[in-house]
C-alpha cells in the first residue's frame, strides 16, 4: 500500500513596515511559524512567498498574487499564514478570499498558525468569519473614538489639521483665534455674492483689492466657494 499522500500548502508571509520587523512579525519569525507547523501537521510546504514592505490594505501584492496563482492551477492545496492579518486585515477582502477560494468545501484551504484557523472543515470556516468580523468591529470602533476625540478638540477651539482659512494658531501654540486680515476677506467676499457676482468675479475684486490667498497667485473658483463657507468670526 502507498502512503497517502501530505497535503501540499504554499506558505505566504508579509511585512509592513521595518518597525513591524522587530515587533516579532518579521519575515523570519513568520517562517519559522509556518516551517515548524508545516512540519507537525505534515503538510508538504511547497513553496514560501513574501511581500516585503507591502501593505494590507489590497489584494494586490505579487507574492500573494503567485501563491494564489499556486492554488488556482491546483499546485497547492492550501494557503498558510503564520498570522490572518498578515493575510489581510478587511473585511471585505477576506470575503471576497472566502467566496472565491477558502469558502467551498472542496477548495483550497486557508490556514492560520497564531489564529488555529483551518477552513478544512466547517468549524474552520465559521472562526473565520468570527474573527475578521471582530477585527472589523474593533477598526470600527477605533474610527468613531478617534472621530468623536476630533470633535471635542474642535469644540474646545483647538486645532486639528491645517489652519482653516480667517483663522490663525494663537501664542498657545493649541487653540485658533480669527485672523483680521482673512476675516476682512471672508467679509467682503460675502458682501459681494449677495450683490449676485459669480465667483470668478468675487476673485477678480479681491485681486483688484490687493487681497490675495495665502500662497499668492489669483483666485479660483474653488477657492472663492469654500471661502464662502467659512464661518465668520463674531
Amino acid at each position: 500500500m502507498q502512503p497517502a499522500s501530505r497535503p501540499r500548502v504554499v506558505a505566504y508571509l508579509r511585512v509592513s513596515t521595518e518597525k513591524q520587523a522587530a515587533e516579532g512579525v518579521s519575515l523570519a519569525a513568520q517562517r519559522a511559524k509556518v516551517e515548524a507547523y508545516a512540519s507537525l501537521y505534515e503538510l508538504d510546504l511547497v513553496a514560501v512567498l513574501e511581500d516585503a514592505g507591502a501593505s494590507a490594505k489590497t489584494l494586490d501584492r505579487p507574492a500573494l498574487r503567485e501563491a494564489l496563482a499556486l492554488l488556482d492551477t491546483g499546485a497547492a492545496e492550501g494557503l498558510l499564514v503564520a498570522k490572518l492579518d498578515r493575510l489581510t486585515r478587511s473585511v471585505r477582502d477576506l470575503g471576497e478570499l472566502l467566496d472565491s477560494r477558502f469558502g467551498r468545501p472542496n477548495g483550497p484551504a486557508l490556514l492560520s498558525v497564531a489564529d488555529q484557523i483551518d477552513t478544512r472543515s466547517a468549524a474552520g470556516r465559521l472562526v473565520l468569519n468570527v474573527l475578521a468580523s471582530v477585527s472589523q468591529w474593533e477598526r470600527k470602533a477605533i474610527g468613531e473614538r478617534t472621530a468623536a476625540a476630533m470633535q471635542h478638540k474642535k469644540a474646545q477651539g483647538e486645532l486639528v489639521g491645517s489652519v482653516p482659512y480667517g483663522y490663525r494658531l494663537a501664542s498657545d501654540g493649541r487653540t485658533l483665534e480669527p485672523c483680521p486680515e482673512e476675516q476682512e476677506l471672508i467679509a467682503i467676499a460675502c458682501e459681494l455674492r449677495e450683490a449676485g457676482l459669480s465667483l470668478r468675479k468675487i476673485g477678480a475684486q479681491l485681486e483688484a483689492r490687493g487681497m490675495l490667498p495665502r500662497r499668492g497667485g489669483k483666485w479660483q473658483a474653488t477657492q472663492i466657494s469654500r471661502l464662502l463657507s467659512v464661518e465668520v468670526a463674531r
